[in-house]
């Protein structure tokens, strides 16, 4: 049976316009990178895993997470933590910043987060992540969300214990990628365990892993039962992904059309990170936007030596002339951010980028 991407679904009292959500990615997913998501027709945005440890001891860069933009809604703010109270703690500030959801990180591999006792690690500690989930939905008025892996080991089935026990603890919806920890981004998601836990609780469930297209987004959503779909590495300068599973829009974007995606984000991006930090940040993102045979490989390597994002602007525009026409529509377009936290310097991922 078709699902219409299209239609609206709930977390509790939020309602969420699509099915599709845009993954929390760190070092990827700013407010740039999320403002533009939604505009392709991403139903949930969510930001990139912010450290509750940071939130505690109130550390600038890290608070930087917590900016919220007026036209970002729904949004979902992910913390990760190992300590229910420190947890709590952060979910309060998350939730005084605006977002619509606190998302609780139970998935991520990678060893910077597990060997604090945090991300995947904690599916082998289910009371613990019972407790942080507990405390959180004790502190907040907004909707908890978790995302997880399947466990630790490969073949492992320890979330399907471990998901009916959040739900039981306070959580009003999960997210599951259905690898193990151990598998980072290996092999494939194993989507028959996302349909064995939409069968055990009661709240919606949101499949994430191997989201690359508008028919398997289709089929994972028909044979799952699943609410949504997440879609997080295919969306990496390429939100016409988004644009093809919600809408089945297949077309190729021109060159001009990339060029203006490219300037508007470089230019969101220094507005919210500043030149400094977004010079560096941003240097990934060029070979994702330019490749895919869009523009000649040397012409990506250009702009990464470039110094300033004004060199990088100029040069791009000089590469597609027609793109400035596109980029004043976008901008004029683009929703005012309306109020935000605000600080000096924005933070970049513990993952690097600047």
């Amino acid at each position: 049976m078709q699902v219409n991407l299209r239609d609206s679904w709930w977390i509790r009292e939020i309602e969420i316009p699509t099915r599709l959500v845009l993954a929390p990615m760190a070092g990827v997913s700013v407010q740039a990178f999320r403002r533009q998501g939604r505009r392709f027709g991403a139903g949930l945005v969510c930001s990139e895993m912010v450290s509750c440890a940071g939130i505690e001891h109130r550390n600038e860069r890290t608070l930087g997470y917590l900016r919220v933009g007026g036209d970002e809604h729904p949004l979902a703010i992910q913390i990760f933590g190992s300590e229910p109270a420190v947890m709590a703690e952060a979910a309060r500030m998350v939730e005084a910043a605006g977002a619509d959801l606190v998302d609780v990180n139970f998935g991520c591999p990678v060893r910077k987060v597990t060997k604090t006792g945090a991300g995947a690690t904690l599916l082998d500690d289910p009371g613990r992540a019972c407790r942080i989930v507990e405390a959180i939905a004790e502190a907040v008025s907004i909707p908890v969300s978790v995302k997880m892996r399947r466990g630790l080991e490969d073949g492992s089935r320890v979330c399907l214990e471990v998901g009916p026990r959040l739900v039981e603890a306070g959580a009003s919806t999960l997210t599951l990628h259905p690898r193990s920890a151990k598998q980072m981004y290996t092999g494939e998601a194993d989507h028959s365990v996302t349909t064995e836990l939409v069968s055990l609780v009661d709240v919606p469930i949101v499949a994430s892993g191997d989201i690359t297209s508008r028919a398997r987004a289709q089929t994972v959503l028909a044979t799952t039962g699943a609410a949504a779909v997440m879609v997080g590495r295919g969306a990496q300068g390429n939100p016409w992904a988004l644009r093809e599973i919600v809408d089945g829009d297949v077309s190729e974007p021109t060159r001009e059309e990339v060029a203006a995606e490219l300037i508007l984000f470089v230019r969101e991006t220094v507005r919210e990170l500043g030149e400094r930090r977004a010079s560096g940040f941003l240097k990934k993102f060029y070979g994702w936007y330019l490749g895919r045979g869009r523009f000649p490989r040397p012409f990506k390597q250009e702009l990464v030596q470039l110094e300033t994002t004004d060199e990088v602007v100029t040069r791009v525009f000089a590469a597609a002339p027609d793109a400035a026409e596109i980029v004043e529509r976008l901008e004029a377009e683009l929703p005012d951010p309306g109020a935000e936290i605000l600080l000096d310097r924005m933070p970049i991922s513990i993952y690097g980028g600047g």
